[in-house]
């Protein structure tokens, strides 16, 4: 074949795997599944393998995926967090056997789990836990110590510890944790996140780390990276049996072989019981043992040449697609979800998948009664792959009307359709469910199941009837006793000394979440005031887009909305914004905080800034005020030194703010 056409085949690869590498490690999302990527990068294999000329130093098989973000500081790792070569056969663990004997004698092969989360080093000095750090591109990674303190597997101080130990794990989201999260991203009508890899990805690289620890995230440690001379150790499973000791979590199963077929016979094993862990797994890994015998192997550009990565290709089952349900939800965007026969898949029996949206079902042409392939995303979540066979004529149409209320329904920018009823009945129960929910109003025993009886009931029509319930009505719901029931009228009575920012999220305003409602009532201080805000009013709010702006009027340009505000005044709701901010010495004032304070945790630091009425910033820039920086400051006191803006101590910090 010409090599100019193949290097064209190549060249349109790489363009492929950076478009959606960068998806999955910087932005976490995806875009296809696991499996597509690895068979771009098998392909990309496969050309470099026949043609040598043409690997450039650019071709993801010579640089580990991922970029560290500008968010966060940069880390720049002393030992290299390489990755893995991947195998999809056995035949291609025999072969790595094969490659090892030509460097070793007689090795002994760990297999472990392949954990499917986000590479970390985790670093500790006489026991402490100094410092954390992402893979980033196995160089430089960034520095998210702050999010991870908040995950309880991570020992935060480590007994009987040696001078100094670096450790290599994989955060994780359990997969229960993980559909809970879904669930209520779905609820809030929010895109919710594809698997739980991206889930922790964008979980531990959130700005506030009480985000991350809300998240729930916990972590397996797989590998010593660093350790002090006065610990001597000969092989790997030696090392994680002494990861144990010290407190750490390590891969789950972990087991020794002296030959390539047990060690095959233990991923074939751990791949059919992968369904029955509490986390995701999208592999199983084989690491030669004696370390010794490592440092005679070396590694590639990318990979030890002492371990490889056994990928599960993804289970796949044929079904008949048997009807699509339509359900509201809490904005009125229109959810179709496909109904087939049952179909077992990791380990669970599967009958339903949601079909995203009418875009979705025009692209894989499928309609009722059709064949069609379903998986489970991440071992986790349903999904329907392709269309297997077509049964029928034509493609399924979402009916334009609303399944709940009967009302006409329109076609929003974002592709999906929506019902505009505010009355819809399944919009009100998804409403009263965000409304209640721990971020905003916060009323205990208000769930799901609750809400569901007392709008079945007729007892609750729309969120302010929440505060018109009485004791008597608690003590109609199925299950409730009077203790049940006085918790729950106490529970909506302590809700209404809320700050007004929450009352102003709870109202499921579109595109309005928690910090852009605190940024709207921090404005215009009243509910009065946001009433008869003007669209340039809001859209002047530091971090407001054009679009959440116009929902804000849109929202509180509607009789109903003034009336539920009105009755919810009448019953002692708070519409008032009670400032935290303790002073404003600080106000006009951007500054950015890099580095460890002496006494100081960053997000300790950012609130002290709020506070006193300034702006805490995540990059340095010529709007920038000041740079409070502490020890191992990098890039940011770097740029700020350049930019000429004036750098402050913490001590400096705290008499700026006479504390």
């Amino acid at each position: 074949m010409d090599i100019m056409i193949i290097k064209q085949e190549l060249d349109a690869l790489k363009q492929q795997i950076a478009y959606h590498s960068n998806l999955y490690y910087n932005e976490n999302r995806t875009e296809i599944s696991d499996y597509e990527y690895d068979m771009l990068m098998n392909r990309v294999k496969e050309i470099e393998s026949q043609y040598p000329q043409l690997i450039t130093e650019d071709s993801p098989t010579q640089r580990v995926q991922g970029l560290a973000s500008s968010t966060f500081e940069k880390v720049t790792h002393t030992v290299k967090m390489e990755s893995l070569l991947d195998a999809f056969s056995y035949e291609e663990l025999r072969d790595f056997d094969r490659r090892v004997r030509e460097y070793v004698d007689n090795p002994k092969y760990v297999v472990e789990t392949k954990i499917d989360g986000l590479s970390m080093s985790l670093e500790y000095v006489d026991g402490v836990f100094t410092r954390g750090s992402t893979r980033g591109d196995g160089i430089v990674g960034e520095d998210v110590t702050a999010n991870l303190a908040t995950i309880k597997s991570i020992p935060k101080k480590i007994k009987n510890a040696p001078a100094f130990l670096e450790v290599r794990g994989e955060v994780y989201m359990p997969k229960e944790v993980f559909l809970e999260l879904v669930a209520k991203q779905e609820n809030e009508g929010k895109t919710p996140f594809k698997n739980p890899r991206n889930a922790a990805s964008g979980s531990v690289r959130q700005k506030d780390s009480k985000i991350t620890k809300e998240r729930k995230l916990d972590i397996f440690i797989f590998n010593i990276q660093q350790i002090s001379d006065e610990v001597q150790l000969t092989g790997h499973k030696e090392s994680l049996d002494l990861l144990k000791k010290y407190g750490f979590k390590v891969s789950p199963r972990y087991t020794i072989f002296d030959n390539i077929e047990d060690a095959i016979r233990e991923v074939a094993a751990i791949g059919e019981m992968r369904g029955q862990f509490a986390f995701d797994i999208d592999g199983a890994v084989i690491k030669v043992d004696n370390l010794q015998q490592r440092s005679v192997m070396g590694s590639t550009n990318k990979y030890p040449r002492w371990a490889v990565a056994y990928k599960y290709p993804p289970e796949e089952k044929e079904t008949i697609l048997k009807e699509i349900e339509i359900s509201v939800g809490r904005t009125g965007v229109l959810t179709p979800t496909a109904i087939f026969d049952t179909v077992q898949l990791a380990g669970t029996s599967v009958s339903r998948a949601v079909l995203h949206n009418q875009d979705f079902i025009d692209e894989k042409q499928i309609n009722i009664g059709d064949t069609i392939v379903v998986r489970k995303a991440g071992d986790i979540i349903p999904e329907v792959v392709r269309l297997a066979q077509k049964n029928t004529d034509g493609v399924y149409k979402i009916p334009l009307v609303c399944p709940s209320c009967g009302s006409t329904i329109t076609k929003t920018d974002e592709s999906a359709l929506r019902c505009n009823n505010p009355d819809c009945p399944q919009q009100l129960v998804r409403n009263l469910i965000h409304f209640a929910s721990r971020n905003a109003m916060n009323i205990e025993g208000l769930g799901e199941a609750v809400v569901m009886q007392l709008a079945e009931k007729q007892l609750i029509k729309d969120i302010a009837d929440i505060y018109y319930l009485t004791k008597e009505d608690a003590l109609t719901l199925e299950g409730f006793k009077d203790k049940s029931a006085t918790n729950l009228i106490k529970a909506i009575e302590n809700s209404k000394s809320n700050n007004m920012d929450k009352l102003v999220f709870a109202f499921g305003i579109r595109n309005i979440g928690e910090k852009a409602a605190h940024l709207l009532c921090e404005e215009f201080k009243t509910i009065e005031n946001l009433i008869n805000a003007q669209l340039e009013d809001i859209i002047k709010i530091d971090g407001f887009g054009a679009v959440g702006a116009q929902n804000v009027v849109d929202y509180f340009n509607n009789d109903n909305v003034i009336e539920i505000i009105r009755r919810l005044q009448e019953k002692g709701v708070n519409t008032n914004f009670i400032s935290t901010v303790e002073s404003d010495v600080l106000k006009g004032k951007t500054i950015v905080v890099t580095g460890t304070l002496p006494s100081l945790s960053r997000d300790a630091a950012e609130k002290l800034i709020a506070d006193n009425g300034g702006k805490a910033s995540s990059s340095v820039s010529k709007k920038t005020s000041y740079v409070l920086a502490g020890e191992k400051a990098g890039s940011k006191l770097d740029k700020a030194n350049r930019l000429g803006i004036p750098v402050i101590t913490e001590e400096e910090f705290l008499n700026m703010i006479n504390k």
